[in-house]
Order: C-alpha cells, then structure tokens, then sequence
C-alpha cells in the first residue's frame, strides 16, 4: 500500500487559498492539545500517587496488634513493615510519573519552537504571496483597461480618416498614439508583476513541500513518543502492582508462620497464674461455729434451748411486761422476786 504524505494531498487549485496548511496546522494544535492533556494526567496521576503514598505512611505508623505477643505479633510488625514499603514503592512511582510528564512538556516545547520558525516563514510567504497576486490582478486590469483605451483610440483615428479637419486629426493621432504607449507600459507592468508572481509561487511552493515534511516528521515524532510514554507508564502501574504483591507476600509468609496452638501456649505459660480452682465455700453455722463434714448438707434447724433460757431471752425476742395500775414496773430480774406478780407476760 502506498504511503499518503501531508504534501501530496493538502494543495488548493486558488493560490491564495490556504486551506490545505491550515488543515495540517490545525491537527499540529490537537496534537500539541493532546501532548499537555497527557502531560497534566500524568502529573494528576502522580499527585493521587504521592497523596496515596503519605496517607499509606502514616497508616503504617498507627498502633496495631501492640498488645498481641508471639508469632502474631510477629506477623502483625511484618504486615506493617510491609506496608510501609508498599508507601514507599508508591512515592517512588510518583516521581517518576513526575519525570515522564517532564519528559513530555520538554519534547512539547522542543517541537513547538521548531514550528515556530517554519510558520513564521510560511506566514510570510502567504503574505507576500497575497499582496503580488493582488499587485498582479490590478496591474492585469489596468493593462486590459488600457488596450480597451488603445483600441478605442484607433477605433476613432480610422472613422474621421477622410475628414478635412487636419487639426482633429493630429489630436485623435497623438491619442492614439498615448493610448499604445500607456497599454505597452501597463503590459510590461502586468508581465513584471506576473513573473514576480511565479517567483513568488515557487518560492513558496518549495517552502510548503519542506514544511509539509517537516510537519509530518513532528506528527510522527510526537505519535510515537505518547505511544511510548503510555506505554512506559502503563509498565510503571504493572511494576507497581508486581512490587506490592512481592511485599505482599512477604507478609502472607509471616501470617503463614503464625501458630494459633503456640501463641495461646505462650500466653498460658508468660500469664498463668495456678493450676487449682478455689475450693467451694462450706457453710458455718452462727451458733455452733462448727463446720458441717464434707459433703453434709448444712442443717436448716437451730440448736435446742433450755425453758429458762427461753423464757429469759424470749428465744431472741425483747420481753415486756404490762402491769396492771396498781403494780409497779419490773426492774430487772431480781426485782421479779421481790414483788408480787404482774398481772400478765406478753413475748414481743
């Protein structure tokens, strides 16, 4: 299949039409566009990296698993540890997402300068071109403007040839005369102008041919190296994630050292504090103070009392006594002897 070119297909059948640069200039300026969109993703990219990367960090720092002990706690430091590493592979990804994105605002600049100078040129040509086909269509209408005059001018001579008016004759001979010359003077101006115009035209044309290379030479420089910081980019991300599992898996060998039988051991034998549960509470009796055998049940009945004892101590009741009007109240134990009886005895 044959190769299509910028300067084979971007041509106008008007001279001072410019469509076909202005077409390529236009796709140069979306891919300059495209170049800062990628360039700024890059860098917003990097941002979200370096963002991710200190918030990481200072997660790996926060307390985790302090108080655990043994082969978890183990696990636990390496899960961090690993974390902090896994910040760290990130912050260093962000920095050289940075520098391909400083990569891609160098190359941008560079070609930008580069077609700086050949668009000035060619604006120039365009310029000079514009203004001497102007030059040269306004000298081609006063150039047909005055053979239309000659003509005329000679039309006049030949209709009063017979006349007798010599005088009027040597006037419509010295028009005729003025009238070719001023038609030869504006030929030779229209041909000048118009030979200027064909040098101007190749000129140009040549200028257009090695811009139109040059500017397919940038398209295919600036395709090729998007596709390849892209692609570099994209490695970086899969490197990224390659890293991480790596550290990853650091930290699922640890957990898998960590023994669930060996660390409830550790803690048995660091923490024990005896191997005997306390005895069961046995019962003592308030009266007796005499605990019963082991394995008796307690006894729910109180120890037997004498009359006397219950009869003074009212089996744990106050004793009062009412005494009719014309007795006098007991006075104790002893009193009770030495009087006559009370009239009756109430237990309260």
């Amino acid at each position: 299949m044959k190769n299509l070119h910028f300067k084979d297909f971007f041509w106008n059948s008007d001279l001072t039409c410019t469509g076909g640069y202005d077409a390529i200039i236009q796709y140069l300026n979306d891919g300059k566009r495209t170049c800062k969109e990628v360039e700024d993703f890059m860098k917003a990219r990097a941002s979200i990296e370096e963002k991710y990367a200190k918030d990481l960090l200072g997660l790996s720092k926060k307390v985790c698993g302090h108080n655990e002990m043994n082969t978890l706690k183990r696990s636990l430091d390496v899960f961090k540890l690993q974390t902090e590493h896994v910040s760290l592979s990130h912050l260093q990804l962000a920095q050289s997402m940075r520098e391909e994105a400083k990569k891609l605002e160098e190359f941008r600049e560079k070609q930008r300068e580069a077609r700086k100078k050949v668009e000035q040129q060619i604006d120039a040509l365009h310029k000079q071109k514009s203004s001497q086909f102007k030059k040269t269509i306004d000298s081609k209408k006063t150039y047909e403007q005055k053979c239309r005059d000659k003509e005329e001018a000679d039309q006049n001579v030949n209709r009063y040839t017979n006349t007798n008016n010599t005088k009027h004759m040597e006037k419509l001979y010295s028009k005729a005369q003025q009238a070719k010359q001023n038609a030869e003077e504006a030929d030779r101006l229209y041909q000048q102008n118009l030979s200027t115009l064909g040098k101007v035209r190749d000129d140009w044309l040549k200028e257009h041919v090695k811009a139109c290379e040059m500017f397919e030479k940038q398209s295919v420089e600036r395709i090729n190296f998007l596709r390849n910081i892209v692609w570099t980019h994209l490695n970086q991300l899969s490197q990224q994630c390659v890293t991480s599992d790596e550290l990853y898996e650091e930290a699922r060998q640890s957990l898998e050292q960590c023994d669930v039988r060996e660390d409830i051991e550790h803690f048995v034998n660091l923490r024990q504090t005896g191997d005997k549960p306390p005895a069961p509470v046995a019962y003592e009796n308030f009266y007796t103070g005499q605990k019963p055998p082991n394995g008796a049940p307690p006894s729910r009945l109180p120890p037997p009392i004498s009359r006397r004892y219950d009869l003074l101590n009212g089996a744990g009741r106050r004793l009062r006594c009412f005494p009719s009007s014309n007795t006098q109240t007991l006075r104790g134990w002893n009193s009770y002897r030495a009087v006559r009886p009370v009239q009756c005895w109430r237990f309260l």
